[in-house]
């Protein structure tokens, strides 16, 4: 995987930040390390605060490494709160945790996407280099900074895709262009509608290997696979501000989805015949061995990219696994 990565940076927006990206797309603004411009609100987040909010992956590391779940809940909001929930507890019970917990203090290199206004809403999204390209998003508590969500993996076309950092020395703000400012905000609402809708009749496609596309089939053959067991899903959105970051030519969307899937038996029997979960995750999750019906919860992490052609396209995900309960 090359070394370098994406320089995507930052422009002005109420919510918003900017990046760049090897097609050719230039950084709406850079910020250089000394903090916020003179036009910057007073709550803008500087390169130093953001290096310093970094920093606490370590710690998340570490109580993710120690099972000190209730540390795991102090360092993390939003969609990675959730996933530090139960499945931080099921592994006290023998679940191994999971794998993004065993790399998650070991990022570094970051390019730091720094909003270029600020708000009660202070945020900025870190894309580290090492060990393989991941974006994270970091938030303000207002009692101090959390991880919101990461690592989420780039996708490979991404990372191959990157060139060098040609943003240094980049300055200035560009908006979001109002067409793909609209796009942008609705990018979270098309990944529902285009994961309820299996036939395709309301026309939201997605290109061929993207991952809300291998999503979509992977729901579909995990309702295959459960049968003759009755498998529902029902997705929805993470409920939180929306993350968009300007670039010229698009942007970017920081984004979570959650799928809650309900498994029962099929009539005449009172236990599952091939449960999606067992073994030893639905011990360290409930205490049973068998189960009469499960129902789980996934978060799924998603950046978005949305260019000023309309074209949208998943550049990063995470799925995982936050909750199972039996009957």
């Amino acid at each position: 995987m090359p070394r370098r990565l994406l320089a995507l940076i930052l422009g002005l927006s109420l919510l918003t930040g900017c990046g760049a990206r090897s097609d050719g797309r230039t950084p709406a603004y850079r910020d250089s390390g000394s903090g916020p411009s003179a036009e910057a609100s007073a709550g803008a987040v500087g390169a130093a605060e953001a290096a310093q909010a970094f920093e606490l992956l370590q710690g998340l590391g570490d109580a993710w490494r120690d099972r000190d779940c209730a540390a795991v809940g102090r360092l993390t909001a939003w969609a990675e709160k959730t996933l530090g929930g139960r499945a931080c507890e099921a592994t006290r019970n023998g679940r191994p945790a999971p794998a993004s917990a065993g790399t998650v203090g070991k990022y570094a290199g970051p390019e730091f996407l720094l909003p270029a206004s600020g708000g009660e809403d202070r945020w900025f999204v870190a894309l580290a280099r090492e060990p393989d390209p991941a974006y994270f998003l970091f938030v303000d508590e207002g009692d101090g900074w959390r991880l919101g969500a990461g690592p989420i993996p780039a996708t490979g076309d991404t990372a191959s895709e990157a060139a060098p950092d040609t943003a240094a020395g980049s300055s200035g703000s560009t908006a979001v262009a109002s067409g793909t400012g609209v796009r942008a905000r609705l990018v979270p609402q098309r990944y529902l509608t285009y994961l309820t809708d299996p036939a395709g009749v309301s026309g939201v496609t997605f290109p061929k290997g993207d991952a809300a596309a291998v999503l979509r089939a992977d729901l579909g053959a995990r309702r295959t696979a459960a049968a003759p067991d009755r498998l529902t899903t029902d997705v929805r959105l993470v409920v939180g501000p929306r993350r968009v970051l300007p670039l010229r030519g698009g942007a970017l969307v920081v984004h979570a989805l959650e799928i809650e899937y309900r498994q029962r038996p099929r009539p005449g029997r009172s236990s599952l015949s091939r449960p999606v979960h067992g073994g030893a995750e639905l011990r360290a999750f409930t205490g049973r061995s068998r189960a009469a019906e499960l129902t789980g919860t996934e978060i799924v992490l998603l950046v978005t990219e949305v260019g000023d052609d309309g074209e949208v396209s998943t550049v990063a995900s995470r799925r995982a696994l936050a909750d199972l309960t039996a009957k």
